[in-house]
């Protein structure tokens, strides 16, 4: 292997592990905030995809992906926020909530889905990259479009780890996600604090599901692939901190392109399932977790 191929490799790595925390962290907030297991996500994912293509339509270039993605993330975390009402609010009560949670998740999952091939079709769509071309560090060649959506996925990634630590909602959803009874005794609307946890988690899909619709074809049942990627992610890395399935992503992303190359396509998912349960074994609450949960 030369260093130019080795190169390649670790960037394909490093853009996949972007993409990969782009979506565990959003099932990350969830799973920490509300103790459920959101098994739509995956259909956020690709809904988010496919309104960034319909709305790319209207507009090109990259003011044009620009415009798609905003009006994705935003109508996905609308949606997001109103299905918490619809999915989790009505059973939160109950002591069966997790079972029950993961039923109307994964029916709203099917519903989503079925919505998508009954407006958009079963046809494979691709969304136009935000930028064409490539760019040369180190004298490797890469794509534009891959450093693009790993540059917005890190600025996301911080840009949410600053809401959470610096905004006043944010801190209430941190605390929320540690002691419910308590947030409510400081007078904290917790219902609408983990609404905004679903709707920040569906937009946080979107955004990684449009990126993905601009590097591969979607389809309707494209998500299944993005919630089995943000599963092995967060059960790899822990919830532990808002940073633990970030790591966790970057280092899957990374062992996974190098899988890719010495073992082939078909091999890798085997790999990630692979060293998922080597942790489990070793440390159940994660590499990089521990027993007491926190945003």
């Amino acid at each position: 292997m030369t260093f130019e191929t080795f190169q390649f490799i670790l960037a394909s790595g490093l853009i996949l592990g972007g993409l990969y925390a782009l979506m565990a962290i959003g099932l990350s907030v969830v799973w920490t905030t509300l103790d459920v297991f959101n098994f739509a996500h995956g259909a956020f994912v690709a809904l988010g995809a496919y309104i960034a293509w319909q709305v790319a339509q209207y507009g090109e270039g990259l003011w044009g992906f620009v415009f798609a993605a905003g009006v994705s993330v935003g109508l996905m975390f609308v949606l997001g926020f109103i299905l918490h009402f619809c999915l989790i609010k009505p059973f939160e009560k109950r002591p069966n909530i997790v079972l029950l949670a993961v039923i109307t998740t994964l029916a709203a999952s099917v519903v989503i889905e079925s919505l998508i091939q009954l407006v958009w079709g079963p046809r494979e769509k691709q969304i136009s990259p935000a930028v064409s071309g490539r760019i040369e560090v180190f004298g490797t060649g890469f794509v534009a479009n891959d450093v693009v959506a790993l540059a917005v996925a890190l600025a996301a990634l911080a840009a949410l780890a600053l809401f959470l630590r610096r905004t006043g909602t944010g801190r209430a959803m941190r605390a929320a996600a540690q002691n419910r009874e308590a947030a409510e005794a400081m007078g904290f609307n917790v219902t609408v604090l983990y609404a905004t946890a679903l709707g920040i988690a569906a937009a946080a899909a979107a955004l990684a599901g449009v990126f993905i619709g601009s590097l591969r074809f979607i389809n309707p049942s494209f998500g299944a692939d993005p919630l089995m990627k943000s599963l092995i992610v967060v059960i790899f890395g822990g919830v532990a901190k808002f940073t633990s399935p970030i790591y966790a992503a970057f280092i899957l992303g990374v062992v996974e392109a190098f899988s890719i190359y010495f073992l082939g396509l078909y091999w890798s998912p085997a790999v990630l399932f692979g060293l998922m349960v080597v942790v489990l074994l070793v440390k159940p609450e994660g590499l990089f977790g521990h027993r007491r949960k926190t945003l």
